[in-house]
């Protein structure tokens, strides 16, 4: 399969080398594979298409002919008195026997115009079923993806907090060096190690938001929740995404589309089916038969049949008290639904392009203003960081820019990651996220 996966240029390196020792390691393409192989959803949506098809296989045999064999062998055995016209006394027999031997081979074939129709809808239900085991596939490689760039996310988020931790330890040590050598107070290096201690606990937290964050995509990879690997990727965004492509593809391959546009074929097959009742239908059958009978009492003694019958049926359904009308009527309803939801769903599909794609511009536009705010406060806490070692800065000025940074910093990525989730977005409604090809088979 042509997999469409989401990536080209821009962002930042990550993984603090305590996470990836001796860990497996995991890249994209990996995450959405081994998602695809294990997901239950997954699964239950693909054993789901294919009871669809076992269905329409199922109603073929409706349109083939049916072929019996029976063999029926009977044995009597009664106290027998018998009377005849021309011999007045009564004719005895004790434990007289019977017995009777029938073969039977019987074939029918009958054709109703509705059993066609039925076939025919059974098959649009078949590709409905393939179809929703594709959306299926394409929301979960949506939302594998999501949860393995905001694993990526939340490990660039560590690097910051990490860079932010050793400014914070070397602010500390000058500010413990002037201390001793009595050039500042004992309260600067102490609000020094305050900031130091409140920069350590929000480390600290984010190695728990990174552990949740790898159970949430081992979760959607159908992996043991403690499952350990080391994710060495970065964000990458693409450069252009054009909104009358994408909306043109979406008409060719969203898969949800081309699911309510089989729906409303269904419909229309239904009306069709009931329809068809009031056509005549024609029934053929033949049998062959081989009856023996053996008998020690009676007229008969022996007597043996051999032969075969055919025939045929011709019907036509007169008068089923209204009921077909009734259902004819509720049959164009559902037509008319079916409509609407279709006409509904191109009208929402439409606009969540449309404001994923706006919140998408507007990323993009402030990713650069991000990029260049962030390179601003890189310089203003290297200055910062210069003059608090020659003691022209005080410790409030540098830990002010040293939080400009952190913010700064934590905006610039967190502005990639919206970049790139509503790129995820965009690509899933645009049906083209996964299967290039929506006609592809999956079974």
């Amino acid at each position: 399969m042509n997999r469409l996966f989401l990536i080209i240029a821009c962002g930042l390196l990550l993984c603090p080398g305590s996470y990836a020792q001796d860990i497996e390691e995991l890249n994209f393409e990996r995450a959405i594979e081994i998602g695809l192989e294990r997901n239950f959803d997954v699964k239950i949506a693909i054993n789901e298409g294919l009871l669809r098809e076992n269905d329409r296989r199922i109603g073929e045999s409706a349109l083939m002919p049916s072929l019996g064999v029976t063999n029926t062998r009977t044995f009597r055995r009664e106290d027998t008195e018998q009377r005849f016209v021309n011999d007045p006394e009564p004719r005895l027999i004790d434990g007289a026997q019977t017995r009777i031997n029938n073969y039977s081979l019987v074939a029918i074939y009958g054709f109703r115009p509705e059993a066609v129709v039925a076939l025919k809808r059974l098959g649009k239900l078949s590709e409905v079923g393939e179809l929703e085991a594709k959306v299926m596939m394409e929301n979960t490689v949506a939302a594998i993806s999501m949860a393995y760039y905001r694993l990526v996310l939340e490990l660039q988020r560590y690097n910051v907090l990490n860079t932010t931790l050793k400014f914070s330890d070397e602010r500390r040590e000058i500010a413990k060096a002037q201390y001793e050598f009595g050039r500042a107070s004992k309260r600067d290096f102490l609000a020094a190690q305050v900031d130091y201690n409140a920069d350590l606990t929000a480390l600290v937290n984010q190695e728990q938001i990174i552990q949740n964050s790898r159970v949430n995509l081992n979760q959607l990879l159908a992996l043991d929740p403690d499952k350990e690997f080391a994710v060495k990727d970065t964000i990458l965004i693409q450069e252009n995404l054009n909104f009358e492509d994408l909306v043109d593809n979406a008409y060719e391959h969203n898969k949800q589309l081309l699911i309510t546009q089989r729906m409303q074929n269904v419909a229309f097959l239904q009306l069709r089916e009931i329809q068809a009742e009031r056509l005549p239908f024609v029934t053929l059958n033949g049998a062959y038969n081989d009856n023996t009978l053996n008998s020690q009492a009676g007229f008969l003694i022996q007597n043996k049949q051999q032969g075969y019958t055919l025939g045929a049926t011709l019907g036509l359904n007169l008068f089923s008290g209204f009921s077909i009308n009734r259902r004819v009527q509720g049959a164009k309803l559902q037509m008319r639904n079916q409509q609407h939801m279709l006409d509904q769903y191109e009208l929402q599909m439409k606009s969540d392009l449309q404001r994923t794609y706006n919140v998408y511009q507007n990323s993009k536009r402030l990713l650069d203003i991000e990029r260049a705010n962030y390179e601003v406060a890189i310089e203003n806490a290297d200055i910062a960081l210069d003059r608090f070692r020659l003691g022209i800065a005080n410790y409030l000025e540098f830990r002010d820019a040293q939080v400009n940074r952190l913010t700064a910093e934590s905006r610039l990525i967190e502005s990639l990651y919206n970049i790139k989730e509503n790129e995820i977005e965009l690509m899933r409604l645009s049906g083209r996220i996964y299967f290039a090809n929506p006609n592809e088979n999956i079974y």
